[in-house]
């Protein structure tokens, strides 16, 4: 068996930890990243979903290397596409003029872009990234992680690797019960939490939903797909919470729960330009062609796109079954969310309504070109909820939420290590819960949630820190996964400087001061300015 040994080893490629692997890299650490799939960039890439993030995101709240990853992605189309003088001259060039973000791009260019931050750092040999490669054992000392084994996905191959500093920036926090880790899962208790909107016993295995998404155009020609082979179950599903069919343009509204009817219109004829991505203003979900929209034809050279390009993330591709976290039939779950996506793509070219009275869009084709992926669909599952640690400090309903706040605004914490702002967005769950949707006010991040209660060496740098399920909902985003990662590289490479333990550095004022100020001087906002109307 192969041994490795680095200064920091980062187990996930997502965005936490590719922020994660280039904050450590960028200090002068020695450092291996891993990955399963064949993407860097977990959310943003191998799952497909265009950023989610708050409205002031192109002026502040964000750290200095997200918005250079933000930038890059526009310099990236700039470089490399035909686009329009107008869309060129675009300064926040949205290139799918999506309605759910203001840059929602085909995910490959995020890939490209990732692959270029980390290039100096992988050719000067200190970084090694080893894809793809999953966790699959854990050696420990007490209360410290000695050693990670990795698996290739493919092949009968395992390497062992040992580093002083472990980071987790798995999708579903892998790490935590190889290594022994204390952590919790699903609906805490409110009798734990004190949060309005938890329920009163402890629901482990309410998890929220995953999705297996997927990209779609439009063009000439039947590109139906064949029938998949559970599509009669999922035709006729019907949630009891749901009010109709899954596959219906009707579904509750996240907000009011009220059922509301989505149209679909393939290549509208629109401006991207005019298109306002402020989920404040209008949802935009109107039309879902548009929502996640990540090629707009309209904002490249007349002939460079024969249709636009729109990605499906909808709630009808929402799988929650059963989940897909400490069970021990996951592939089986994670099979039937792709069955469900499958079936979903059918029921819209073979039996949706069409505006024009008819039924089915024969013309809809399946991008898997542009997710990366032979069977069509996204290379990995959407994962909106991991396993979390037992944190020195859990952020609960009450540190944000709008209507327990209002005008103090968000808890300010001491040690803060970033900002981020969501709505508390939960989807349906697999305990059968409708949408919970609790507006919340621009929030920081606590260092304590980075920090598990017992172990020493072992740091979460993904959805995996010290939230609750329902603060999970705000705290799960693009940004702010990748302000965790980049904090939790910073935090390794300074204790490995001090040779102090993060919880000495959370616990010591002068350790703390001087962290806080290495955080901010690395380009991450520790703090909001004073925001009106949120």
């Amino acid at each position: 068996m192969v041994q490795m040994r680095a200064d920091v080893l980062v187990v996930g490629g997502g965005l936490g930890g590719v922020a994660a692997a280039l904050a450590a890299a960028r200090a002068g650490r020695s450092v291996i990243l891993t990955e399963e799939f064949d993407w860097l960039g977990g959310q943003l890439t191998s799952q497909a979903v265009p950023p989610d993030e708050h409205s002031w995101i192109e002026q502040f709240g964000a750290t200095a290397s997200y918005r250079a990853l933000r930038n890059g992605i526009r310099d990236y189309y700039r470089r490399h596409y035909p686009l329009t003088e107008r869309s060129r001259a675009w300064t926040d060039l949205n290139p799918g003029a999506g309605w759910v973000s203001r840059l929602c791009h085909e995910p490959r260019v995020a890939v490209a872009v990732l692959e270029e931050m980390l290039a100096p750092y992988r050719g000067s040999g200190r970084l090694t990234v080893l894809q793809p490669y999953r966790p699959v054992a854990a050696e420990t000392d007490g209360d410290r992680v000695t050693g990670v084994t990795l698996a290739h996905r493919d092949r009968d191959d395992r390497i062992d690797v040992v580093a002083p500093y472990i980071l987790d920036a798995t999708e579903t926090g892998e790490l935590l019960p190889l290594t022994g880790t204390e952590y919790v899962t699903g609906f805490e208790s409110q009798v734990e939490t004190g949060e309005p909107s938890a329920p009163a016993e402890a629901q482990p295995m309410n998890m929220q939903a995953v999705s297996v998404c997927f990209a779609i155009d439009h063009v000439d020609g039947d590109q139906t797909i064949d029938r998949p082979a559970g599509y009669d179950f999922w035709r006729d599903y019907k949630p009891d919470f749901w009010g109709d069919r899954l596959l219906s343009w009707r579904s509750p509204h996240p907000r009011t729960l009220e059922i509301v009817e989505r149209s679909f219109t393939p290549n509208p004829d629109d401006d991207p330009l005019s298109v306002d991505a402020d989920q404040r203003v209008n949802p935009g979900d109107g039309n879902l062609w548009t929502f996640r929209r990540i090629a707009a034809r309209r904002n490249f050279t007349d002939g460079t796109y024969g249709s636009d390009i729109t990605l499906v993330n909808w709630p009808m591709i929402d799988y929650f079954e059963g989940p897909v976290i400490d069970v021990p039939n996951a592939s089986w779950h994670l099979a039937k969310a792709r069955e469900l996506s499958y079936s979903v793509l059918y029921w819209l070219q073979t039996e949706a309504p069409r505006p024009d009275g008819g039924t089915g869009f024969p013309g809809l084709r399946l991008r898997g070109d542009v997710t990366g992926s032979p069977d069509g669909l996204a290379q990995a599952p959407y994962i909106r909820e991991s396993r979390r640690i037992r944190a020195e400090y859990t952020v609960v309903e009450q540190d944000l939420s709008l209507a327990v706040r209002g005008e103090h605004g968000a808890v300010r914490y001491a040690d803060s290590i970033g900002v981020g702002m969501y709505r508390i967005d939960l989807h349906p769950s697999t305990g059968g819960d409708n949408y919970i949707d609790v507006g919340s006010c621009p929030f920081e991040i606590p260092l304590g949630a980075l920090i598990p209660q017992r172990m020493e060496n072992l740091l979460p740098a993904g959805k995996n820190i010290g939230t609750t399920h329902i603060t999970n909902g705000s705290y799960r985003l693009h940004p702010v996964e990748w302000n965790v990662g980049e904090v939790a590289g910073l935090l390794a490479d300074f204790c490995l400087t001090r040779g102090e333990s993060p919880r000495a550095v959370r616990g010591t004022p002068r350790l703390l001061a001087e962290f806080t100020d290495r955080v901010s001087a690395a380009g991450v906002q520790r703090r909001w300015p004073q925001i009106a109307g949120y």
